[in-house]
């Protein structure tokens, strides 16, 4: 029998706030969400962004003043609305208006030489052709250069990349924990797999208690590495800059270290570990992964995740000097409106110019059914495949290919196997890459179009999360698993609100692609493609099932009384994860950071199998030979 791998928790943090409890996706479809559920994720976000304290049963702004939550939510709403999401750059990242540069200067002699003053310690070593030096002092020198001389001066540059899609303005996750020298993207990934990991509604003990050490699995790695001053942007200005490389920028730009600090920091995990990378479907590869070991029965939990943080001044050059970003003066030309508001940068399959970068943090835990029915955990969706294939020959590494012709059509094959035809034709939607390049726009809705016509679909629902939220590279399909989960959970698909109607040379005769939010059934939306055209060939598409229909198969595969013996121990589960919610909405994050490490010596080695501290179960030994015919 082959486990069915289930989402029993998901967290993190982007641009729309807590992915935790569904908060970031409420940000997104915040005018569709009755006035108590906006006031709940208005406070919430405000919290987190500084702009609230809650103590003692009341809000208090930054001055002290007590609040009521209706007083709160007026003060603060239009602050949380324009400091979340895409945005105009804020100067925490850099200074899109001062960007510093250098500038040569070929400077001749002339008729007479050039003359300057150093001190001893500036000289350089040896001395370029030409120069002629003077002591002047004991620390003074006078330099002299016939002929032409190089030389470089500060520069001050202007981007015209000026929007991203940014954590909310004020929340800074370094804060959180003891973060001295940890790149943004590992700061990220530590508070969002916290998240994620709290809520489970689980005690972790009770979790590592119920599993084997090596039936745990980390499965997290980003696109870009860490490129801010503590990794490895850090690394290669040093020089540059004239300081002296530290001793962690290299090691920690590495783009591994998404999983390492999880199992050395936040899991304490001596299991599977893997860092698999596949350009803006790098979430999906690794999901990928955890699926096949659950489904194998080499894990039998899996946290899967990534942390990108792209927003920094070289990353956003070299993105524009492939015109693949949305730039002003792109804007400008596809839309007159004002161009102060650039909430509506990203437009997929709109009038687009190109891509917004993001950053963002993504983690689900996923455990085989038998053992998420065994705890009691939140059940909050299934994940059954992810079809991964490259696109053959092509003209150019950066156009678009075959392979997700051949992902997206797998992807429908399986789940009309799992679920019916019918159920696919009706109760299906798409989570679209939708990256807001022109040439993207086209083409996936070329492929959704073909896939409908070969199985009969018609109207099928697309929407596309980076409208709201930018591209944050390896988390991009992180950030739409996640607003998946919202949909299942709240019926509602949000529509691509910065285009104000479809472009016409998107061929979308059998797809709806709504410009505003939409009201899904339970029966309309039961099953969710999450399609990826990563850059280079990266195709990747995920198959993900609703609670309701995860809960009748595991009903069916359990039988009666399991199951209603697992809805006992899941009352308590719930009140854990509200618990959670509750704090984390009022400031108390709870970030895991730091255990007891293992003591190598304390570790136990026999022939029936391996004994680690603080691990109730033992590593056993596979006594399956493999290769029977030997």
């Amino acid at each position: 029998m082959v486990r069915l791998p289930v989402i029993t928790a998901f967290g993190g943090y982007g641009p729309a706030g807590r992915s935790s409890s569904h908060h970031s996706f409420r940000r997104m479809v915040i005018e569709s969400l009755s006035e108590k559920q906006q006031q709940e994720t208005l406070l919430s976000l405000a919290v987190l962004m500084g702009l609230l304290k809650y103590d003692e049963d009341n809000y208090y702004d930054n001055h002290g003043i007590k609040l009521s939550p209706i007083q709160a939510t007026a003060q603060i709403k239009d602050v949380v609305l324009a400091g979340t999401l895409i945005r105009q750059i804020g100067k925490e990242h850099f200074d899109i208006d001062a960007i510093t540069s250098y500038t040569r200067l070929n400077m001749a002699s002339g008729i007479s030489p050039l003359s300057f003053e150093l001190s001893t310690g500036q000289l350089p070593d040896p001395l370029p052709k030409g120069w002629f030096v003077e002591p002047l002092t004991a620390d003074r020198l006078r330099v002299t250069v016939q002929g032409e001389m190089e030389c470089k001066i500060d520069a001050i540059l202007r981007t015209e990349v000026r929007a991203a899609g940014q954590l909310p303005r004020g929340f800074r996750p370094g804060e959180h924990y003891s973060s001295q020298f940890h790149p943004r993207a590992l700061q990220m990934a530590i508070v969002g797999a916290s998240d994620a990991i709290n809520s489970l509604g689980i005690p972790w003990n009770e979790i590592r208690a119920s599993i084997a050490p090596d039936q745990l699995g980390v499965y997290s790695s980003n696109v870009m590495g860490q490129l801010d001053d503590y990794g490895f942007g850090g690394m290669l200005q040093s020089r540059l800059k004239g300081h002296r490389v530290s001793s962690k920028q290299c090691p920690l730009g590495l783009n591994s270290m998404c999983a390492d600090f999880l199992n050395a920091y936040v899991l304490g995990n001596v299991g599977h570990t893997s860092a698999t990378l596949g350009a803006c479907a790098t979430f999906l590869y690794n999901l990928n992964v955890a699926v096949e070991d659950i489904q194998a029965g080499r894990v039998r939990v899996a946290i899967v995740g990534s942390a990108e943080a792209p927003i920094t001044s070289e990353v956003i050059e070299g993105f524009e000097a492939m015109s693949a970003l949305a730039t002003e003066s792109k804007l400008c030309r596809v839309d007159e409106t004002d161009m102060t508001n650039w909430r509506n940068s990203s437009r997929p399959f709109g009038n687009s110019c190109g891509f917004v970068v993001a950053e963002s943090s993504q983690y689900i835990v996923l455990m085989d059914d038998e053992l998420a029915l065994q705890l009691g955990a939140e059940i909050h969706g299934s994940v059954s495949d992810v079809f991964i294939n490259a696109d053959g020959y092509k003209r150019s590494i950066a156009s678009p290919g075959s392979g997700n012709y051949i992902t997206m059509a797998k992807a429908v094959a399986s789940a009309v196997t799992m679920a019916g035809l019918e159920t696919v034709q009706t109760g299906s939607f798409i989570q679209a890459h939708g990256s807001s390049t022109p040439k993207n726009c086209i083409s996936e809705a070329k492929i959704f179009d073909r896939i409908a016509e070969a199985f009969s679909i018609r109207d099928w629902p697309i929407t596309a999360v980076k409208s709201y939220l930018g591209h944050s590279l390896g988390s991009a399909s992180g950030d739409q698993l996640i607003s998946c989960l919202g949909t299942f959970r709240y019926g509602i698909l949000p529509g691509i609100k910065s285009v104000s109607h479809i472009s016409p040379q998107v061929n979308d005769a059998r797809l709806m692609i709504a410009t505003q939010d939409q009201t899904l059934s339970d029966e309309q939306a039961q099953v969710a493609f999450i399609n990826s055209k990563g850059f280079g060939g990266n195709n990747a598409t995920g198959v993900v099932y609703s609670p309701q229909l995860t809960m009748q198969w595991l009903r069916r595969r359990h039988g009666k009384q399991a199951f209603t013996d697992y809805q006992q121990r899941n009352r308590q589960v719930q009140q854990r994860v509200n618990t959670y919610d509750m704090a984390a909405s009022r400031g108390k994050l709870n970030v895991i950071y730091g255990q007891h490490e293992v003591n190598e010596n304390e570790v136990r080695i026999d022939m029936n199998g391996i004994t680690i501290p603080g691990f109730k179960q033992p590593i056993q030994y596979s006594k399956t030979k493999k290769y029977i015919d030997f």
